[in-house]
């Protein structure tokens, strides 16, 4: 099977959204879904506290490690009565990795540092992290589940890091009847696991879908869809939108192999 010809899922319900883009380029049918859901820490008073403290200057970095993080930071921006690029001021950013880097340019911010390579992790971007001056501070706003890699390696490095939660993502409550039913009618082709947590919330709502080519984003997201009982198809080798659409054509390709 080509990709042109696949009906996919994909865990993202904006039609602008650049996955569902890409996999509409590609000529492929997207299925878009809720697989989890977002919230802003609540209350958001250390968060918000932050952020003030961001304007003034007081961080020496802003870390982003995920799309989802800069929808949140332009939302509290936005309920503070600015804007996110006014709030970061001279601040240099910097990106877990292409993806990232590029809702930091749509949301109007310069993005200062991005680990070299097509991976991206918070283990990359430690890497890539330069050894802090003296009383160097890092903002790391991140999701309640984060693994505390980023934070204990920049403090290995020798930063501060004000470490605060800024977002929980869940499990959606409920499974889309629609998606459901293309699954149980063996309609779907492919699903595109964008994190880990898509990954467990794709098994909780609709089972392990067998028959079904499963292409990972990376290889922390393959992870966690095995660990969730998965058989992972493909990686995307550069996480990007465009990279996500190679690796489903490679697992499409394999699996018609397969079944030849």
């Amino acid at each position: 099977m080509t990709v042109d010809a696949a009906r996919v899922i994909v865990p993202r319900t904006r039609p602008d959204d650049p996955v569902v883009a890409a996999v509409r380029d590609a000529g492929a049918t997207p299925l878009p879904t809720a697989l989890v859901t977002t919230a802003v820490v609540d209350p958001p008073d250390e968060l918000d506290r932050s952020l003030r403290a961001l304007a003034e200057g007081a961080h020496s970095w802003l870390a982003v490690t995920s799309a989802t993080t800069v929808e949140v930071l332009l939302g509290r921006a936005e309920a503070l009565g600015t804007t996110l690029p006014a709030l970061v001021g001279e601040t240099p950013v910097a990106a877990v990795g292409p993806a990232t880097a590029a809702a930091l340019h749509d949301a109007g911010l310069a993005v200062a540092l991005v680990p070299p390579g097509p991976t991206s992790s918070a283990a990359d971007l430690v890497a890539a992290w330069p050894v802090s001056p003296r009383g160097g501070i890092v903002l790391l706003p991140r999701s309640a589940i984060a693994a505390p890699t980023l934070a204990t390696g920049l403090r290995e490095r020798g930063w501060l890091v004000d470490d605060v939660v800024a977002y929980s993502t869940a499990t959606a409550r409920v499974a889309d009847p629609t998606v459901a039913a293309d699954l149980a009618a063996g309609r779907v082709d492919a699903v595109l696991l964008t994190s880990g947590s898509t990954a467990r919330a794709l098994v909780d709502l609709y089972g392990p879908v067998p028959g079904v080519a499963v292409v990972a984003i990376g290889p922390s997201t393959a992870e966690a869809a095995a660990r969730a009982g998965l058989t992972v198809h493909a990686v995307a080798r550069e996480q990007t939108p465009a990279g996500l659409i190679t690796a489903l054509d490679r697992a499409l390709a394999h699996r018609s192999e397969q079944h030849r």
